[in-house]
Protein backbone atom coordinates (compact mmCIF):
# COMPACT_ATOMS: atom_id res chain seq x y z
CA UNK A 1 0.00 0.00 0.00
CA UNK A 2 1.11 3.29 -0.40
CA UNK A 3 0.17 7.02 1.03
CA UNK A 4 -0.36 10.04 -1.14
CA UNK A 5 0.46 13.41 0.57
CA UNK A 6 -2.07 15.45 -0.42
CA UNK A 7 -0.36 18.22 -0.95
CA UNK A 8 2.30 16.88 -3.54
CA UNK A 9 2.23 13.78 -6.06
CA UNK A 10 4.46 12.27 -3.51
CA UNK A 11 4.22 9.04 -2.58
CA UNK A 12 5.29 7.07 0.90
CA UNK A 13 5.50 3.50 0.12
CA UNK A 14 4.83 1.37 2.97
CA UNK A 15 4.67 -2.15 2.14
CA UNK A 16 7.53 -4.24 0.42
CA UNK A 17 5.56 -5.53 -2.74
CA UNK A 18 7.28 -8.11 -5.08
CA UNK A 19 11.00 -8.37 -6.59
CA UNK A 20 9.06 -7.22 -9.90
CA UNK A 21 7.17 -4.57 -8.81
CA UNK A 22 10.29 -3.77 -6.75
CA UNK A 23 12.93 -3.65 -9.78
CA UNK A 24 10.51 -1.78 -12.00
CA UNK A 25 10.13 0.90 -9.24
CA UNK A 26 13.67 1.10 -9.06
CA UNK A 27 13.96 1.40 -12.86
CA UNK A 28 11.52 4.82 -13.12
CA UNK A 29 13.28 6.52 -9.88
CA UNK A 30 16.62 5.69 -11.53
CA UNK A 31 15.37 7.13 -15.22
CA UNK A 32 13.69 10.20 -13.43
CA UNK A 33 16.65 10.57 -11.17
CA UNK A 34 18.68 10.14 -14.63
CA UNK A 35 16.77 12.78 -16.59
CA UNK A 36 16.45 15.40 -14.10
CA UNK A 37 19.67 15.22 -13.06
CA UNK A 38 21.44 15.38 -16.63
CA UNK A 39 18.69 17.90 -17.29
CA UNK A 40 20.02 20.47 -13.95
CA UNK A 41 22.91 20.06 -14.56
CA UNK A 42 22.25 21.81 -17.66
CA UNK A 43 20.63 24.14 -16.59
CA UNK A 44 23.16 24.92 -13.75
CA UNK A 45 25.77 25.02 -16.26
CA UNK A 46 23.97 27.64 -18.68
CA UNK A 47 21.20 28.81 -17.49
CA UNK A 48 21.46 29.25 -13.78
CA UNK A 49 25.65 29.73 -14.16
CA UNK A 50 25.23 33.68 -13.64
CA UNK A 51 23.28 33.11 -10.68
CA UNK A 52 24.41 30.54 -9.24
CA UNK A 53 27.99 31.74 -9.56
CA UNK A 54 26.95 35.45 -7.91
CA UNK A 55 25.60 33.31 -5.11
CA UNK A 56 28.87 31.24 -4.82
CA UNK A 57 26.84 28.27 -5.19
CA UNK A 58 27.41 26.72 -8.54
CA UNK A 59 30.07 24.00 -7.00
CA UNK A 60 27.06 22.71 -4.62
CA UNK A 61 24.88 22.89 -7.74
CA UNK A 62 27.65 20.23 -9.38
CA UNK A 63 27.20 18.19 -6.18
CA UNK A 64 23.75 17.66 -5.98
CA UNK A 65 23.79 17.06 -9.64
CA UNK A 66 26.64 14.59 -9.31
CA UNK A 67 24.93 12.54 -6.99
CA UNK A 68 22.11 12.80 -8.09
CA UNK A 69 23.29 11.17 -11.19
CA UNK A 70 25.56 8.70 -9.37
CA UNK A 71 22.66 7.18 -7.79
CA UNK A 72 20.63 7.05 -11.06
CA UNK A 73 23.17 4.60 -11.80
CA UNK A 74 23.08 2.47 -8.80
CA UNK A 75 19.80 2.40 -9.16
CA UNK A 76 19.66 1.08 -12.21
CA UNK A 77 22.46 -1.86 -11.00
CA UNK A 78 19.72 -2.40 -7.72
CA UNK A 79 17.01 -3.06 -9.98
CA UNK A 80 18.96 -5.64 -11.83
CA UNK A 81 19.41 -7.27 -9.25
CA UNK A 82 16.45 -7.09 -7.25
CA UNK A 83 16.28 -10.40 -6.39
CA UNK A 84 19.28 -10.51 -4.67
CA UNK A 85 19.37 -7.20 -2.57
CA UNK A 86 16.90 -5.95 -0.06
CA UNK A 87 14.46 -3.57 -1.62
CA UNK A 88 14.97 -1.61 1.69
CA UNK A 89 18.29 -0.65 -0.12
CA UNK A 90 16.77 0.83 -3.22
CA UNK A 91 14.10 2.96 -1.15
CA UNK A 92 17.15 4.33 0.99
CA UNK A 93 19.52 5.37 -1.81
CA UNK A 94 15.87 6.97 -3.50
CA UNK A 95 14.89 8.63 -0.21
CA UNK A 96 18.61 10.16 0.65
CA UNK A 97 19.42 11.09 -2.90
CA UNK A 98 16.01 13.34 -3.11
CA UNK A 99 16.21 15.24 0.46
CA UNK A 100 20.10 14.97 -0.06
CA UNK A 101 20.36 16.19 -3.86
CA UNK A 102 16.63 18.29 -3.54
CA UNK A 103 17.68 20.40 -0.37
CA UNK A 104 20.91 21.27 -2.53
CA UNK A 105 19.06 22.38 -4.90
CA UNK A 106 16.95 24.76 -2.92
CA UNK A 107 20.08 26.25 -0.82
CA UNK A 108 21.63 26.82 -3.94
CA UNK A 109 19.13 28.99 -5.33
CA UNK A 110 17.90 30.25 -1.91
CA UNK A 111 14.48 28.96 -2.50
CA UNK A 112 12.52 27.86 0.61
CA UNK A 113 13.13 27.87 4.32
CA UNK A 114 17.54 27.34 4.95
CA UNK A 115 16.29 26.14 8.89
CA UNK A 116 14.68 23.32 6.97
CA UNK A 117 16.73 22.42 3.91
CA UNK A 118 20.23 22.72 5.63
CA UNK A 119 19.10 19.86 8.20
CA UNK A 120 17.88 18.07 5.33
CA UNK A 121 21.10 17.56 3.35
CA UNK A 122 23.05 15.44 6.12
CA UNK A 123 19.46 13.61 6.96
CA UNK A 124 19.32 12.81 3.18
CA UNK A 125 23.59 12.08 3.08
CA UNK A 126 22.96 9.37 6.26
CA UNK A 127 20.15 8.06 4.09
CA UNK A 128 22.02 7.56 0.99
CA UNK A 129 25.01 6.16 3.73
CA UNK A 130 22.94 3.44 4.82
CA UNK A 131 21.08 2.45 1.66
CA UNK A 132 24.43 1.75 0.22
CA UNK A 133 25.28 0.13 4.01
CA UNK A 134 21.68 -2.39 3.23
CA UNK A 135 23.40 -3.40 -0.25
CA UNK A 136 26.29 -4.99 1.81
CA UNK A 137 24.78 -6.34 4.10
CA UNK A 138 22.15 -7.53 1.96
CA UNK A 139 25.23 -9.01 -0.60
CA UNK A 140 27.19 -10.75 2.35
CA UNK A 141 23.72 -12.70 3.50
CA UNK A 142 22.37 -13.74 0.49
CA UNK A 143 25.91 -14.76 -0.69
CA UNK A 144 25.84 -16.81 2.34
CA UNK A 145 22.64 -18.65 1.69
CA UNK A 146 23.96 -19.64 -1.81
Amino acid sequence: SSYRCPHSSSFLIMSSPSSSSDSSLLLKIAAFFGATGVGLGAIGAHALKATLTKRGTLDSWHVATNYQIVHAVALLGLAANSDKISPTAGKLLAIGTTMFSGSIYGLALGIGPRAILGPTTPIGGMLIISGWAMVGLTLDSKSKDN
